[in-house]
């Protein structure tokens, strides 16, 4: 196996390690860096990942996959929508404080199921969704009425409602939260230590888009 470049340590320097490895994953030219059984074996003992990526867990989106990285490298926390939560940030402040990540990404991607069952929520004759998976996509919803516009009490019309537009609204306000819940994550912005990179996946092309950007990239 190919290894990667020495480990960056910068955030500026991780995000441009980080596309690279996209780059080379759209291109059809991954190199599947640090996936051998020497590297299995020096991971025994401790990490030190390069990354901490949150992303949603739709299983078109491998975070290790798309970034072409290997075992250790992307400290890795998902859930449906990348719907910031008290384990999400717990999970992240621990990557930030202990294991002492450069940078967070936040990955988005298009085409997404909770996404599009937060839209269909808000529709007049939306079913009434399993506890559990209403509480995870409620929020999403903000995110949805943002874009829809009109009386927020008022049913909407999904077909009028560009998908996209939320997704990407919701990778904002997720971004937004995780600064607004943790001090800690938001200190290590400060300090230049830490920046985060709110990005969209393109399920077809393979392309992660950077949408928004906190901390020096």
């Amino acid at each position: 196996m190919t290894e990667s470049p020495a480990r960056p340590t910068s955030p500026a320097e991780t995000w441009r390690e980080l596309r690279r490895g996209n780059v080379r994953f759209v291109s059809g030219k991954p190199q599947h860096p640090h996936q051998d059984v020497e590297r299995r074996a020096s991971l025994a003992e401790g990490q030190r990942p390069l990354v901490a990526i949150f992303g949603c867990s739709d299983s078109r989106l491998s975070a290790e996959i798309i970034f072409d990285v290997g075992l250790g490298d992307a400290f890795v926390v998902r859930n449906a929508g990348q719907v910031i939560s008290s384990s999400v940030v717990g999970s992240l402040e621990y990557a930030v404080g202990v294991l002492n990540v450069p940078l967070i990404i936040v990955l988005g991607h298009d085409a997404c199921g909770a996404v599009g069952a937060a839209i269909t929520s808000q529709t007049a004759d939306a079913e009434q969704l399993p506890p559990h998976i209403a509480s995870l996509i409620s929020s999403i919803i903000p995110s949805v009425r943002r874009v829809a516009g009109g009386d927020p009490a008022a049913p909407i019309d999904s077909s009028k409602v560009d998908a996209g537009f939320v997704g990407r609204e919701h990778l904002r306000s997720s971004v937004s939260r995780l600064l607004e819940e943790s001090e800690m994550i938001s200190d290590a912005i400060a300090a230049g230590t830490l920046a985060i990179v709110g990005a969209n996946y393109r399920l077809s092309e393979g392309l992660v888009d950077t949408d928004v950007v906190v901390g020096q990239i």
